[in-house]
């Protein structure tokens, strides 16, 4: 009988004593980043996600820039954004790739207390078949044109004079958090933000400089209705169970884990499972949630196994048929 009582005892201390000890190691320490009265700078602003995010963050009482490379969507997007809010916004045309034309555009905008790093660009399609010029598109848009505007807003950010937590975020996706068929180069520029994001927010924590990594799921933007006219026809099936968000709904996720700071920013219920599977050696600030990373990443990487066996006994059945 005391055995029993032992390891009931044992049983019940356990999951406390893991409380304890993620508590005491989780790293960074929690923090909220405040958005009101702050200077927000979103890239891919003039639609999509980043429109949604210039509308969210500017009824929150932010002053908001938003950087595009045509200077007519960002008119549009300007007065969008003012008939639904209110509130007026900065418009700045440059392209991310060119670091010289968004250096300019930084300067010009004022020292950044959020930098929302969204502008993303996918053209689906097998590698074989894919133009190498295509895949550079992608990596060049994507993940350099991300180091480009970090390297041009970094410099103000760690010399500010308010001293309140700022912020960096990045916009990945799902497709950065697994490769998915005829995703080939977009994946793997999107994978690259997590490298970079990762290995950033060790650099920049000295200075209350926090990295949020967003990834959102098909989501129901302009950009997402072309992909859909050129997706393969495979991912098409492999894809068919998910479902896509509004973008306002993912604006709307990916604020509040940037306020948050939290490095990862799940979008839905499948983005928190894929979270989860693959935390690996990610920043995690709330101990709550590595506690809940260490008791499921078992039973999510079976769940992970059943989903890649499903793709693959639909691509080995699309290959017999075609």
């Amino acid at each position: 009988m005391a055995d029993l009582n032992l390891a009931f005892l044992l049983f019940l201390l356990t999951p406390v004593l893991l409380l304890a000890v993620l508590f005491l190691i989780a790293r960074p320490r929690p923090v909220r980043i405040p958005i009101k009265n702050r200077h927000v700078f979103i890239t891919g602003g003039s639609s999509g996600i980043g429109l949604a995010l210039a509308q969210r963050a500017a009824s929150e009482g932010a002053r908001v820039s938003i950087l595009a490379r045509s200077q007519g969507k960002l008119d549009e997007a300007k007065q969008a954004i003012q008939l639904a809010t209110g509130i007026d916004v900065a418009t700045f045309a440059a392209d991310v790739r060119d670091l010289e034309a968004v250096k300019r555009a930084v300067e010009e905008a004022g020292p950044i207390d959020v930098l929302v790093v969204n502008q993303g660009v996918f053209v689906p399609e097998e590698l074989d078949r894919q133009a190498i010029d295509e895949v550079k598109f992608m990596l060049d848009v994507n993940l350099v044109g991300s180091f480009n505007m970090i390297k041009a807003a970094l410099p103000s950010m760690k010399s500010r004079t308010d001293r309140r937590p700022v912020s960096i975020a990045l916009m990945s996706s799902q497709a950065g958090q697994v490769g998915i068929y005829g995703y080939t180069a977009y994946s793997a520029s999107k994978f690259g933000l997590r490298g970079l994001a990762e290995a950033l927010q060790q650099e920049v924590i000295a200075d209350d400089i926090h990295v949020s990594l967003v990834f959102p799921p098909d989501t129901e933007t302009p950009g997402f209705v072309e992909e859909n006219k050129r997706r393969p026809q495979l991912t098409n099936v492999i894809a068919a169970s998910s479902g896509a968000m509004k973008a306002e709904d993912v604006a709307k996720k990916a604020l509040s884990g940037i306020k948050s700071g939290s490095f990862i920013v799940p979008c839905n219920f499948e983005g928190l499972l894929l979270s989860i599977a693959t935390a690996g050696l990610s920043p995690q600030r709330s101990f709550v949630m590595a506690f809940f990373e260490v008791i499921a990443v078992g039973l999510v990487r079976l769940l992970a196994l059943f989903f890649q066996w499903n793709w693959y006994r639909t691509i080995e059945k699309w290959h017999a048929q075609h």
